[in-house]
């Protein structure tokens, strides 16, 4: 007897074993997958992690059902990668499976109603609710459940159905249903035999008194030509015929009418095609990039904005593909890969593919075979990039690789891609490079200690100089009533000079919405979220109030609800006032906004990015968007707006993000022909780091900061491990991490930190407490506490009080 370990899509705490029946014994392979029966009724898509012959001691094994696929979907590799992210970031294998199988690969059973003959059709005993249900299946013989929700009306139906079962008027039956669909068109083809010239035209004398067929023909004929097939919606729409007239062809027996399997996500038909010619400064960049990698599997290339990195990272890719090997290319934001996959399929043409959660459930599962099969060499992605099934990945590119957003926050697997792209290359032998302006201090202390190779790029490309840094003094104008709106007068200065250039200009606000909150002038009232503790943002644009926690919406108030006077007021500012601002300021300019609110929809950061690179947009106001890594040839002004609000962040990165933020954007500044220049308002001129920033110094800024991080014991001296706890009444949770606390403390001593609530201690009607511990840079130290917190997470919740906390580790948290 044979038996599979399946991986579900489940958080649940071990892999359950199944027996493999014996049809199945020869076709069932590790990264297959299968349908397997969880629990009494409910069916699940798993994949097979090992096939084996030892059966499980503890539990008797259920068959599996099905074998889904007739070749593994994910190969040994992924499978190897998935436990190492499930053991290091401390969640379970279904929840790494969860976060990287495309959605219509992981099948879970729809519960489907089946009307019960032996029931009759005496329904005297059955309520209202009860009554429409049994009427609708003796009629249908069966329903799903979304069409009982549709009969009733409301979304709670299972205390009706659950009555029906206990009366057996109905049977339960799980099915278990694929849900991908492969794409299909109709394509028009002419009948072989009027291929002959002599056919051809006997056919257009034919059809001389019939100038709508004779349309029909002409334009198939150029589309045949210019496209090499021809779609039933291109040629209908070229001739401006109607199907009915196409129908007259088709019953002629002139052209036949296919359905044809296309591609969801049709890659550029371009051939590759590297166009340009690296600088002095590059070539001995690339140069050193491959003698690093001669020596280091990871390599720092740390290039100053505008340094033409993307260039270098052009021609590695170049000779990656032509070993055959595939090549990951991740960036930070989905709003980069826009203006990137441009640039990259100029070069390299089919050869490259895009993948991003911007995608629908159908285009992913066609990507995911996509890069399965090899057929994309290059993946260009944002972080959940890593989690494809590559085939034989030769090289991984982290462009930014200082951005948090390289690490997964909520759901788990809480993995840091920078990390996993490192462990993930080593399965394959493949070399990764991280590149960035302003590295990480892990990564930058890592070069710097010879763990990974360090290349540095320290001029812009076309000897373009740094853009200078002017520190503008918000203190004085405000007292001197010279401020124009938000804008100090020499920033308005700046913008209205730069405008009648014919130039662009950037404006980073890191706050999105009108105002952070109100306030109540009478007695200091602010209005917070009935579920989270954080004040509402106003967003005028919609005149609501939002919380930017859990995403509730609430009706702008004129009323104090504290005193019940009307003196509410927006304080502070964010984009939606900033724009406001400047079209007052600039009536004449073409001004966007980008962020979250604006730029919603699949398409709409490519537009607004393509705009800006035509020259349709004059100022651009954003959050994070505008900072990371989008190059623009005609910006040559940046202002940010509030640099306090970005050094007084209570967080030990405080002074390296907001070095790296100010960097990057100053780096959208003069990327062409003249120096850029940024402006910078502050109230706090005289911090350390925006003299860092003004002289584009790096490593001081470096120094400064390693310094304080092993005095304080912070990374990259110590690893931290932040344990979150929940639960909806606030007794229960600082209880659970209390008793938690003190099991952990005998063993960890000073390297605990907490238990304590945070900052924001109450999020979507939850409670929350956490506790911060400190690791040594010890593999088996590590590996020890966390095995450790695993069976104290277990003690906890076997309690009967704490069954419903919710425990939440977070490894290597930013």
């Amino acid at each position: 007897m044979k038996y599979a370990d399946v991986i579900l899509p489940l958080a649940l705490p071990k892999n359950y074993t199944y027996a493999i029946p014996a049809g199945m014994e020869d076709t069932i392979q590790a990264g297959s997958r299968v349908a397997v029966q969880l629990g009494r009724q409910k069916k699940y898509a798993g994949i097979v992690k090992a096939v084996h012959g030892q059966a499980p001691l503890d539990y008797k094994t259920k068959p599996l059902l099905d074998l889904l696929d007739k070749e593994p979907v994910v190969y040994p590799a992924q499978l190897s990668f998935w436990q190492w992210i499930a053991s290091y970031y401390m969640c379970t294998e279904g929840e790494v499976l969860n976060a990287a199988l495309p959605a219509h690969l992981k099948l879970s059973s729809e519960t489907i109603l089946l009307y019960n003959d032996a029931f009759g059709d005496d329904m005297t005993s059955l309520d209202e609710d009860e009554y429409l249900i049994a009427e609708a299946l003796l009629m249908r013989k069966e329903l799903r459940i979304g069409e009982v929700q549709l009969i009733l009306d409301k979304a709670d139906v299972y205390s009706t159905i659950k009555k029906l079962i206990e009366k057996k008027v109905c049977l339960v039956f799980e099915e278990l249903k694929e849900a991908y669909k492969e794409k299909k068109e109709n394509y028009v083809q002419l009948h072989p035999v009027y291929e002959q010239e002599e056919q051809l035209a006997a056919l257009f004398n034919e059809l001389g008194r019939a100038p709508k067929q004779m349309e029909l023909l002409l334009a198939y004929l150029h589309l045949l030509k210019t496209q090499g097939a021809v779609l039933q919606s291109e040629l209908l729409k070229k001739s401006g015929a109607s199907a009915a007239q196409l129908k007259g062809l088709v019953d002629k027996n002139i052209v036949w009418i296919e359905k044809r399997v296309v591609d969801r996500v049709p890659g550029s038909k371009a051939e590759s095609n590297i166009d340009f010619t690296l600088s002095p400064a590059q070539e001995a960049a690339l140069l050193a990039v491959r003698q690093s990698f001669e020596h280091k599997p990871v390599t720092l290339l740390h290039g100053v904005t505008s340094s033409g990195k993307t260039q270098i990272y052009v021609k590695l890719i170049e000779e990656c593909i032509a070993t055959g090997k595939q090549v990951l290319y991740l960036l930070p934001e989905i709003a980069l890969t826009a203006q990137i996959i441009r640039r990259l399929q100029k070069h390299f043409g089919s050869k490259i593919g895009i993948y991003h959660s911007r995608f629908n459930n159908n285009e992913r599962v066609e990507i995911w075979n996509k890069v399965k099969s090899g057929e994309l060499q290059i993946v260009l992605g944002a972080r959940s990039g890593m989690l494809l099934p590559f085939r034989d990945i030769g090289l991984i590119i982290l462009d930014e690789e200082h951005d948090a957003s390289y690490k997964q926050q909520d759901p788990a697997p809480r993995y840091h891609a920078r990390d996993a792209a490192i462990y993930y290359a080593g399965l394959f032998g493949a070399k990764v490079l991280l590149g960035s302006a302003t590295p990480s201090l892990e990564s930058y202390f890592n070069a710097q200690q010879g763990k990974y190779g360090l290349v540095t790029l320290e001029e812009r490309f076309g000897g373009i100089e740094m853009p200078s840094i002017e520190i503008a003094d918000i203190k004085q104008p405000t007292a001197e009533k010279q401020m124009l709106h938000n804008f100090t007068p020499m920033l308005a200065d700046a913008v209205k000079q730069t405008l009648a250039l014919g130039k662009q200009v950037i404006l980073f606000q890191n706050r999105r919405g009108y105002a952070p909150f109100l306030l109540c002038t009478t007695c200091g009232w602010i209005p917070h979220c009935k579920q989270c503790d954080v004040s509402l943002t106003y967003h005028r644009n919609q005149d609501k109030l939002h919380c930017h926690y859990c995403g509730t919406q609430y009706p702008y108030l004129y009323t104090c609800a504290a005193c019940g006077s009307q003196t509410l007021i927006p304080k502070s500012f964010g984009t939606e006032k900033i724009e406001e601002d400047l079209q007052q300021l600039f009536p004449d300019a073409r001004i966007a906004r980008m962020d979250v609110d604006a730029v919603r929809n699949k398409d709409s950061h490519n537009k607004m990015i393509q705009q800006l690179e035509q020259q349709r947009i004059d100022i651009l106001v954003g959050t994070q968007m505008v900072v990371k890594g989008l190059d623009f040839d005609n910006v040559s002004l940046v202002g940010i707006l509030s640099a306090d609000s970005l050094l007084s962040y209570p967080d030990f990165r405080v002074n390296e993000r907001a070095f790296q933020l100010m960097e990057q954007v100053s780096g959208r500044a003069g990327r062409k022909k003249d120096q850029g220049r940024v402006v910078i308002q502050a109230n706090n001129t005289r911090h350390p780091v925006l003299q860092y920033v003004s002289l584009h110094d790096y490593k001081a800024m470096y120094e400064a900061e390693i310094v304080e991080r092993q005095r304080f014991g912070y990374p990259p001296f110590f690893r931290l491990l932040k344990i979150t706890i929940k639960h909806k009444k606030q007794l229960v949770v600082e209880q659970a991490a209390q008793i938690l606390g003190s099991w952990l403390q005998p063993h960890l001593g000073a390297q605990l930190v907490g238990p304590a609530a945070p900052l924001v201690s109450r999020v979507r009607n939850n409670y929350l407490q956490e506790m911060l511990i400190k690791l040594p840079r010890d593999s088996k130290a590590i590996a020890q506490t966390k095995q450790l917190l695993r069976e104290y997470f277990v003690k906890l919740q076997a309690e009967k009080k704490f069954r419903s906390v919710i425990i939440t580790p977070d490894v290597d948290c930013v």
